[in-house]
């Protein structure tokens, strides 16, 4: 079975690297990943079930993985949503399809994304796991553009082990995602 090159990295450079950054003695207290989510929320298919179904085969065809049909958990009348309707679909990466999909992620999709400037530093959640979301999915170059003509975003939700937000962005800076540049102060 081959190894990703992504998780090759990890074992090599990025856990040495991360044990001497932060002081770290234990090998089993290393952060490290545990899982991607990729979510698509359809708000469209509560008109027509096709958007979901297409949004479907867009996330299988993106992770390699059959997606989960989300279902609404309340009723909200303004949005003419009833609870138990699906509205959306999600696919949890975990072990060589994580790696595979963030390998790229960072090395094929961002760059693909109009005026790509890096990745927000700051969308941790506190317990350093980070968030980023695409406003397009034809950034992915396995999708087929004239079969998936309607634009749809999705959430990309990178769970680690890191007990804080700067052991997680440390971890994914060393894995190799590309964060924007910190603002140089200037001093005049």
């Amino acid at each position: 079975m081959m190894i990703p090159r992504l998780q090759q990295h990890y074992q090599e450079q990025v856990r040495p690297a991360l044990a001497e950054q932060l002081g770290i003695k234990n090998p089993m207290a290393i952060p490290k990943l545990t899982k991607i989510v990729v979510n698509m929320g359809v708000g469209s298919a509560i008109a027509d079930k096709k958007n979901l179904d297409m949004a479907a085969d867009a996330l299988a065809e993106i992770t390699g993985q059959r997606p989960v049909i989300t279902r609404a958990r309340k009723s909200i009348a303004g949005f003419k949503l009833r609870e138990g309707m699906p509205i959306g679909c999600k696919v949890t990466l975990r072990r060589q399809r994580m790696y595979e999909f963030l390998d790229r992620l960072q090395s094929i999709v961002l760059p693909r994304v109009r005026d790509f400037r890096g990745v927000s530093r700051t969308a941790f959640d506190g317990h350093g796991n980070y968030s980023l979301s695409l406003t397009e999915q034809l950034v992915f170059p396995e999708l087929n553009p004239d079969k998936y003509t309607k634009p749809q975003g999705m959430n990309i939700v990178i769970c680690t082990t890191a007990a804080n937000d700067d052991a997680g962005r440390l971890l994914l800076e060393l894995m190799g995602m590309p964060f924007k540049q910190k603002e140089a102060t200037s001093a005049a």
